[in-house]
């Protein structure tokens, strides 16, 4: 049995998942619940963790599993369990490594999130080959999506998007950006003056909107590589 502020918490860290694709930060959570401090979020987490409904994923920023949901809220709304991957990007730059006449092998260093920004680009996990074609010259690196809002230009969750690394974009121009040096997040680039739009291609996902010195672009999409 779970006090109303343990399941406020947990009905809101689970929204926030599912909506955003990353937990509440502490100060979110404090706020949503109108508590004075922090302490008391992490009196209330240990106790849902104590209690087998999330897990923290340790060595991780803002990491947390969200285990069960109890018969209350699982009326409300569907639920399946999403692991959130609280990793740094990796800073370590990384370039195409010819294999063979009219292909390259890529580094694939980690997922982006095809919805809100999650932290994202990890450690190198393995290589994939692309045709020459589609990489032309510069460098390259390849990203594993996850999530579905840029559903609608054919973009779907586990898809694998090769990435031309640049620090420039135009209007229009699908990007890895960085959101304040720690999110990383696939989208549609818009500038306005010193603004800087971030546009989702799935009506369910809203356009979210940075200072310019908010948002770095890490990279253009140049190709997509999809397993069936």
């Amino acid at each position: 049995m779970l006090t109303k502020k343990q399941l406020d918490l947990l009905e809101f860290i689970h929204t926030r998942i599912q909506r955003d694709g990353v937990p509440p930060s502490f100060d979110e959570m404090k706020e949503a619940l109108d508590l004075r401090s922090k302490s008391g979020i992490h009196r209330l987490i240990t106790a849902l963790e104590e209690r087998g409904f999330i897990r923290r994923l340790a060595h991780r920023a803002r990491a947390l599993e969200i285990v069960k949901l109890p018969d209350s809220l699982q009326g409300k709304r569907g639920f399946q369990p999403r692991v959130i991957d609280g990793d740094k990007p990796d800073s370590t730059p990384a370039r195409a490594i010819p294999v063979e006449t009219g292909s390259v092998e890529l580094p694939v260093k980690g997922r982006i999130a095809a919805g809100v920004p999650i932290e994202a680009i990890n450690q190198v996990s393995h290589n994939v080959h692309v045709p020459q074609s589609m990489v032309g010259q510069g460098d390259h690196y390849a990203l594993e999506v996850k999530g579905d809002s840029m559903i609608d230009v054919g973009i779907n969750d586990g898809d694998v998007v090769v990435i031309r690394e640049t620090n420039v974009a135009d209007n229009g121009d699908i990007v890895v950006a960085l959101v304040e040096d720690q999110e990383a997040t696939l989208k549609r680039f818009r500038r306005n003056g010193s603004a800087i739009a971030l546009e989702a291609a799935n009506p369910a996902y809203e356009t979210r909107v940075f200072r310019d010195d908010q948002v770095k672009v890490q990279g253009k999409l140049v190709g997509l590589i999809r397993t069936y």
